[in-house]
């Protein structure tokens, strides 16, 4: 697919958010992959949430321009996806449903241009939800809109629309979303000083709820092998992580959730592990 043109809006203000949210975790968790010569990643894992502990393995095929995922837990439920990249130029197609809700099926299609990009997806059962978005632009200025329109209720069940500008070491967002209540933005900056990592700012507006939230966070490369994390916002609640590659087939994540404004409350942990063997 091309990749010259603007991304998809899912991914409008999604390096932010990442920084902001990805890998903190209050969980204790083991993941365990391994691949084969034929194309075969089988990955396990285990997640222990406060008392109640589970489990699920999800096997990936990957042929040519084809990829079938197939995941299932301890709860039973099966999960299977999909997708082929291709079948018409600059187009991926993905197929998925969830069992044994027979009626989750969901057909999406992705189209990528070089001043634009489209997705839609219908859901496979008689009163399907379409959800559609679309992005216009360039790599460094996009912007773009997404829905979902209910056919039952015949309903929007959402409209967001936003904005991104990306720059070598920079990029900012603006997202209006829940229907127009909601309005956030986002910047961030990659900074030499932290080796590679980046500094982030977050603001979240709630219209309805006269409700403010300001985060801030950074990340920093302590060397190769090493990555710290933290996040703060106007609540108090501060959060950090650190990420460290024991071995080239082990890595541990340790991050912790602290109330800055109740320091008698215990804080959280998490754990990590993942191993490549």
């Amino acid at each position: 697919m091309s990749t010259k043109g603007p991304a998809l809006f899912s991914n409008i203000g999604k390096k932010a958010t990442d920084l902001l949210n990805k890998d903190y975790s209050t969980d204790q968790k083991i993941n365990i992959t391994t691949n084969t010569e034929t194309g075969v990643t089988l990955n396990s894992g285990l997640v222990k949430k406060g008392g109640l502990s589970c489990g699920d393995v999800a096997v990936q095929y990957k042929y040519k321009n084809a990829a079938l995922n197939v995941k299932a837990d301890a709860e039973s439920n099966v999960s299977t996806m999909l997708t082929i990249t291709d079948i018409l130029p600059s187009t991926k197609t993905i197929a998925s449903i969830k069992l044994p809700d027979y009626k989750s099926g969901k057909l999406e299609v992705q189209y990528l241009h070089e001043h634009a990009s489209f997705t839609t997806a219908v859901g496979l059962n008689g009163s399907p939800a379409v959800d559609v978005s679309a992005t216009l632009g360039t790599p460094s200025i996009a912007f773009g809109a997404e829905a979902s329109y209910l056919t039952s209720s015949r309903v929007f069940a959402k409209y967001n629309a936003g904005v991104s500008l990306t720059k070598q070491n920079s990029s900012a967002s603006v997202i209006l979303a829940d229907k127009g209540d909601s309005l956030r933005g986002s910047y961030l900056h990659h900074l030499s000083k932290l080796n590679g990592g980046a500094v982030v700012g977050e603001v979240n507006r709630r219209f309805s709820t006269n409700e403010n939230t300001l985060t801030v966070g950074c990340s920093c490369v302590v060397d190769p092998e090493t990555v710290v994390k933290a996040r703060l916002n106007n609540h108090g609640n501060l959060g950090a992580l650190l990420q460290h590659q024991l071995t080239p087939k082990c890595s541990l994540t340790i991050s912790g959730v602290f109330d800055t404004k109740a320091l008698e409350k215990n804080p959280k942990f998490g754990l990590a592990v993942s191993l490549k063997p």
